[in-house]
């Protein structure tokens, strides 16, 4: 009883396990190039959102209240500030939200990124997203060496 019953062929019952070893291999695979590919692409758009972050909040800290400046003050005008920032954002391709306080411009970017392979075991995108501050510095700066 402990035997396997062979079939006509003189098989024994283990007939497509290999298939099915093989199959499962299969969607490992296709994961493992889907992690490589999208993973890929996915750290290209977090660094592109980063750098879109960037330029945006720098170019909300350029935006300086005119009034203050002929007072002689240097003072961020913050719903210019804002204001160009997202504008960036919006030029940029990825719209973000923009804060400004005590000087300091902060931007967030989120969004959505499709994915190409790893649509094929069930993931159908991947989010992004990126912070950046900036802050208007007048005069020269000089760092220690």
């Amino acid at each position: 009883m402990g035997r396997a019953v062979a079939d006509r062929a003189g098989r024994t019952g283990d007939a497509g396990v290999v298939s099915a070893f093989v199959a499962l291999l299969l969607v490992a695979l296709v994961a493992l190039l889907g992690l490589v590919v999208d993973g890929g692409g996915a750290l290209t758009a977090h660094q592109a959102a980063e750098v879109e972050a960037e330029q945006a909040a720098r170019a909300g800290a350029g935006q300086l209240s005119v009034g203050a400046l002929r007072r002689g003050v240097v003072e961020l005008d913050d719903a210019a500030a804002v204001a160009a920032a997202e504008q960036f954002t919006v030029e940029a391709g990825h719209p973000g939200t923009a804060t400004a306080s005590a000087g300091v411009v902060t931007v967030r970017i989120h969004y959505v990124m499709p994915t190409v392979v790893l649509g094929l075991v069930g993931v159908d995108s991947l989010p992004v997203s990126a912070v950046a501050s900036a802050v208007d510095l007048r005069g020269v700066t000089v760092g220690t060496p």
